[in-house]
């Protein structure tokens, strides 16, 4: 896709603004939400703003350890042939927490001939928001993500452990949930996330102490171009990891870091607006219109199909049971942060729904795209809800999710949801992709059994 003066003037105005940058880094976002892609002196800018630059398909498709996904078709059958990347409009970005001048800048990967990828997630969700503009309707979403920021343990094996203070070297081995004193305590963390966040456009708005020693939530305002909404969340994770590493921390957005402390969710809260801007879901009660109550039917009815979207990882599955801030099962309700959908308390205008299933080592793309597409098919078919609940979901009737990795990969794979939203071809890629990982992870053998059998059996 050739681009325009403009679009070529993007990286111009950029160099005018930051004459010191020596390096860029470019990148997409893999299967596993992995950046991936290559380091350019910064005479290669234009490259990626004009004539493209070429990269595997099967960088799209590969599990978390690195490894190619020969079973995901890219690679053997096709070859391993390229894509050309270009430039996303508007994500030349400087990278602050570096030393050496560096910029970084997302990539969207198509076809050699000029044909979408359908390995790019990116369109995959860009494909959805279509569906909702043809209907004169526009999503419109905030992120909530959570992480922990730690230390590494060297006493034990190197495994992460409770970040020390950076003021009184006292370890952070307590939940101190709102904290503002603990937020005080890693203020020169927070700030530097919160400085970068700027620079680079990212709308954080509040920033909280959350339910782990160490954890830590950025909240993102809410924006009506999905899109950029999911670009931003990319580039949050990659701040925040980079401004933790600056300060001689490291940062995890791993679902369940730690076994006995809250895992680390992704929540998303979407509305929707109708082509003069009013707000779909906004009714005359707190209970929203008939629109939402059809919303929310059609995300119930599809949330077990995508619940391997939502955890993605072995590690993801752990985050979930009761008294874990995480549901497992299927409803919905009002005010109520125990079930998956909730309807958060607000004025009438601002009505919406808040998704609380996905971990915030899901993918930034894929997340929305199954949730606005469960969405739109309960608006397009009126999908009844269940009844809100009330009380503890934990203790409920409701269907409970697939909390397993095998369970929820059986759903997606036979998904005829799924198939349509995401599309067969990357149903596939995607599911190769996780059953390689899954293969991988239980042909090894752990400590915890060397520890329980190697002596003692």
């Amino acid at each position: 896709m050739p681009k325009t003066a403009a679009e070529n003037s993007e990286y111009k105005n950029f160099l005018t603004q930051y004459p010191d940058i020596a390096e860029v880094e470019a990148f997409v976002v893999d299967a596993s939400g992995v950046l991936r892609g290559k380091r350019l002196p910064v005479a290669g800018i234009k490259k990626l703003f004009s004539g493209g630059l070429r990269m595997a398909r099967s960088v799209y498709a590969l599990d978390i350890y690195g490894n190619d996904v020969l079973k995901a078709g890219l690679v053997t059958e096709t070859g391993d042939g390229d894509g050309v990347c270009f430039a996303v409009k508007g994500s030349l970005k400087p990278v602050s927490w570096l030393d050496r001048p560096t910029a970084q800048v997302m990539l969207d990967m198509q076809n050699v001939d000029g044909t979408e990828f359908f390995g790019n997630t990116r369109r995959i969700l860009a494909r959805v928001l279509e569906r909702f503009h043809a209907k004169g309707l526009s999503p419109v979403m905030a992120t909530e993500l959570e992480f922990y920021l730690y230390s590494i343990d060297k006493e034990n094996r190197g495994y992460p452990a409770p970040p020390l203070s950076p003021k009184t070297g006292r370890r952070q081995d307590a939940v101190q949930t709102y904290s503002i004193a603990e937020m005080r305590e890693f203020d020169a963390v927070l700030s530097e996330i919160r400085a970068a966040c700027e620079i680079q456009g990212v709308p954080a708005d509040t920033v909280l102490s959350e339910n782990g020693p160490g954890q830590f939530e950025v909240n993102l305002l809410h924006s009506n171009d999905i899109l950029a909404a999911a670009d931003q969340a990319v580039y949050l994770k990659r701040i925040v990891k980079g401004a933790a590493e600056k300060h001689g921390l490291g940062a995890t957005f791993m679902a369940k870091p730690y076994s006995q402390e809250s895992g680390n969710g992704f929540h998303t809260h979407i509305s929707v607006l109708d082509k003069n801007g009013g707000n779909i879901f906004a009714g005359k009660t707190q209970e929203g219109s008939e629109a939402l109550h059809h919303a929310a039917g059609g995300i119930l009815k599809h949330m077990a199909d995508c619940m391997v979207v939502f955890a993605p990882n072995i590690n993801s599955y752990r985050r979930f049971g009761e008294g874990t801030h995480a549901p497992t099962k299927i409803a919905w309700g009002y005010d109520n942060r125990s079930v998956a959908l909730r309807v958060p308390d607000s004025d009438l205008e601002n009505t919406r729904l808040e998704h609380r299933v996905a971990g915030a080592d899901a993918h930034p793309y894929l997340v929305p795209a199954v949730i606005l597409g469960a969405m739109l098919d309960g608006i397009e078919k009126q999908i009844k809800p269940p009844p809100l609940l009330t009380g503890n979901a934990y203790d409920s009737d409701a269907e409970t999710l697939p909390v397993t990795w095998g369970k929820a990969l059986q759903r997606f794979e036979n998904s005829e949801f799924i198939a349509d939203t995401l599309g067969a071809d990357y149903l596939r890629l995607y599911a190769a992709c996780k059953r390689q990982e899954k293969t991988l992870f239980e042909s090894r053998i752990t400590d915890v059994e060397y520890n329980a059998y190697l002596r003692d059996v």
